[in-house]
């Protein structure tokens, strides 16, 4: 119930910063010292929140279907791309998690790497890997490829902060119980880095849907939001409420996977907290 509050209270301030700044803010945007800081308030530039959801229900073209409906399946495209590089990225980021909290020398020689990773402009990676793909892959899983680029990262750095969050009394407990390394990872170092997993896989999941939309408008992919957001902002002009429509569609992606990841926190926490007790 409390986050359901949160969750309502920052759609409403939202909605309330969007109308007020049309009603308050200048149609030719806010300048300050001659640089915009703000945008144009105007109906081309920011249209009514209502109006963006009459957009939805009206057809896409004359005679065609609902815009809803189009956003709706671009939305499960994307969905489907992000599934496959959100699993690719968290399983490759578990992975280097645990292979650099076993060697140090591969975490000091390794983890400067994975950093240095994410400062790659997505927009100049993408045609890259497109281009690298493009002979062997079909276009959705090169989509896939650089979804998983920006999801592993927080997997990645987050797990293996958890590995690392054992105290030194707990490892030296389980040394004395004659456990092995393997033991020792699955007994102590995992389950005390579930509180650290779960944030980096939900921050995993958003990054997997801008990694998915980013990377369909730059291979051109087509049946997906990205895309979409595409062919509507060519019509902005003539029919601003429709590009947020798709820009709409998008940010409820994030939150769904983003909500979708959160449920597996659930059971897996709850068995935690189960063990800690038992432990006790």
């Amino acid at each position: 119930m409390r986050r359901a509050f949160f969750v309502l209270a920052g759609v409403a301030a939202f909605v309330l910063l969007w109308e007020g700044y049309k009603v308050v803010g200048s149609p030719d945007g806010t300048v300050l010292f001659g640089v915009r800081v703000l945008p144009r308030a105007d109906d081309l530039s920011m249209p009514h929140l209502w109006t963006v959801l009459q957009r939805l229900g009206r057809p896409e073209l004359t005679g065609g279907r609902p815009v809803w409906i189009v956003v709706l399946q671009a939305c499960a495209f994307t969905f489907g791309i992000t599934a496959v590089g959100f699993l690719i990225g968290a399983t490759v980021g578990l992975v280097l998690a645990v292979v650099m909290q076993r060697f140090r020398i591969v975490e000091r020689g390794l983890l400067p790497y994975v950093i240095l990773s994410q400062t790659v402009p997505l927009v100049a990676l993408a045609p890259l890997v497109a281009g690298w793909g493009g002979t062997i892959m079909p276009p959705w899983a090169t989509v896939a490829v650089i979804a998983s680029y920006l999801a592993f990262f927080p997997v990645a750095v987050g797990m293996l902060r958890g590995l690392q969050s054992p105290s030194a009394s707990g490892v030296e407990l389980m040394r004395s119980y004659a456990a092995g390394w393997w033991r020792t990872l699955v007994k102590l170092r995992f389950p005390a880095s579930l509180p650290y997993l779960f944030p980096a896989l939900r921050l995993a999941g958003a990054a997997a849907v801008v990694g998915a939309v980013v990377g369909e408008i730059s291979t051109g992919t087509r049946g997906g939001i990205g895309r979409l957001i595409i062919e509507y902002s060519r019509e902005a002009t003539s029919d601003p409420a429709k590009v947020y429509t798709a820009m709409l569609g998008a940010a409820l992606l994030g939150l769904f996977v983003a909500g979708a990841v959160s449920l597996l926190e659930v059971p897996l926490m709850r068995h935690r907290r189960h063990v800690e007790v038992v432990t006790l």
